[in-house]
């Protein structure tokens, strides 16, 4: 997750760009975007605390996995993630997440229940103007409720 830190002007090939400066913090990385294509490249603005809430909500339902082959199913999730759409994730997390009496996940669904359990928090962290683990442990906690149901 990413936080614009500037907006500055280059020229680039003798033509002036407007540039949205990207700081990625937990990834030591800076991208600069055109303004312009902001939408295109997948930018978009935090979720609101009513899109972490039904996020939540999502997570406490009943997993849906489909009986498509697991190769169709994990580029689904895979879409879902690179989304940005918060449910979308949120879904993605409650179908891959696994319990003590369930079978074990195979590498591939654990990377990407992992990769989507990482978004997940991150952005509820942002949101809720907290910490990773706080946001982690609050999520595991509705994980956790749901399948001792």
């Amino acid at each position: 997750m990413g936080k614009i830190v500037n907006i500055e002007t280059q020229e680039v090939a003798g033509i002036e760009l407007e540039l949205f400066v990207v700081s990625f913090e937990k990834d030591k990385m800076t991208l600069r975007v055109p303004t312009h294509k902001a939408v295109e490249v997948g930018m978009r603005p935090l979720s609101s605390p009513d899109l972490v809430g039904q996020a939540f909500k999502t997570l406490k339902g009943k997993a849906r996995v489909k009986r498509a082959m697991w190769s169709r199913r994990a580029q689904e999730y895979e879409q879902k993630i690179n989304s940005g759409d918060l449910i979308a994730i949120a879904e993605v997390v409650r179908d891959l997440h696994r319990h003590g009496d369930q079978r074990e996940q195979s590498y591939s669904e654990r990377q990407l229940y992992e990769a989507a359990l990482e978004r997940l928090t991150r952005e509820i962290a942002v949101v809720r103007g907290n910490d990773e683990p706080s946001a982690m442990k609050e999520i595991d906690d509705v994980l956790v409720s749901r399948s001792a149901a």
